[in-house]
């Protein structure tokens, strides 16, 4: 695999864009003569130094991006967000892209020091550059420390609005993935690929999971019941029949848009009238549902 997977060049140079519109002159002035300096020398220690000072340059307020912007960085890197990022954290990004990475051993050393040094907010701007990083499939086995980590921010940076978990994990890795975000209360609707990476075995153990949860009189993200749409069979149905009577709204929306997109018939017919004309007209989607979801949690 070749050491970058999209055009670096034209990321680097819109991801510098966004920086210098949000970020103040003395900022810009700052990260110029870095630029240029480490352009110059090449020194690690510098690059390193660099990445640690940007907050104190750059500060920590969320960016606005123009949805122009947006847009084109989606067409660059599939699923690749900024959207509420703090500065400094787009920096640090931006930053990374600045490291020679031709010599795949120097590169690796070189991020790997990055993270074994790494703070909380330092640990969140190398998770969130993960789809960015050269020699991407280097990277699986830190994404699943990170999966292991207890660390709210460093596991949103790579569980939400992130391309590459889904397109780098293997099926266990992932899994795990998804089950740490609904353990930790994370948005669903969020994780890139939770639709195209869904499994026979996280559904298996979805399905466990819920009956763990009913026995002890708990509730469930009805959002974990979209990984079912493409497995509804004889064994869950009875499950999905239970979260479709719910008295939950919620989890008997959820429960219809699953039997609405599933091709198993005998779950088709669980949708009620009121809800099926609701996803036929777009009234109620996985997206509406999520809003109302996770709004109401904040």
């Amino acid at each position: 695999m070749a050491e970058y997977v999209y055009d670096v060049e034209s990321v680097s140079k819109l991801l510098r864009k966004i920086i210098q519109e949000n970020g103040s002159e003395k900022a810009n002035n700052w990260l110029q003569q870095r630029y240029e300096s480490q352009q110059s020398t090449g020194v690690i220690a510098q690059f390193n130094q660099t990445f640690t000072a940007i907050p104190r340059f750059t500060g920590k307020e969320i960016i606005h991006i123009q949805p122009s912007e947006q847009e084109q960085l989606q067409q660059l890197v599939p699923g690749f967000f900024v959207g509420g990022w703090t500065l400094d954290r787009l920096a640090r990004v931006w930053w990374l892209l600045q490291l020679p990475a031709k010599d795949k051993q120097a590169y690796i050393t070189a991020v790997e020091n990055l993270f074994n040094a790494a703070e909380m907010n330092e640990l969140a701007a190398l998770y969130s550059a993960l789809p960015l990083l050269a020699w991407p499939e280097e990277w699986t086995g830190r994404t699943a420390e990170g999966i292991r980590s207890n660390i709210g921010v460093v596991q949103e940076a790579i569980m939400l609005d992130n391309p590459y978990p889904a397109k780098f994990l293997s099926e266990p890795a992932w899994n795990q993935l998804v089950m740490k975000a609904i353990f930790t209360d994370k948005p669903l609707h969020r994780i890139i690929g939770l639709d195209e990476r869904a499994n026979t075995a996280l559904v298996n153990i979805l399905v466990d999971f819920a009956h763990e949860r009913w026995a002890a009189g708990r509730t469930l993200d009805p959002m974990q019941w979209r990984i079912l749409v493409n497995f509804v069979n004889e064994q869950n149905l009875p499950d999905i029949t239970r979260v479709a009577h719910s008295l939950v709204p919620a989890e008997r929306e959820a429960a219809a848009l699953v039997c609405a997109q599933t091709s198993y018939e005998p779950a088709r017919k669980l949708v009620p009238a009121d809800l099926a004309t609701a996803i036929q007209n777009g009234e109620l989607t996985w997206n509406t549902l999520a809003a109302k979801i996770y709004n109401n949690q904040n």
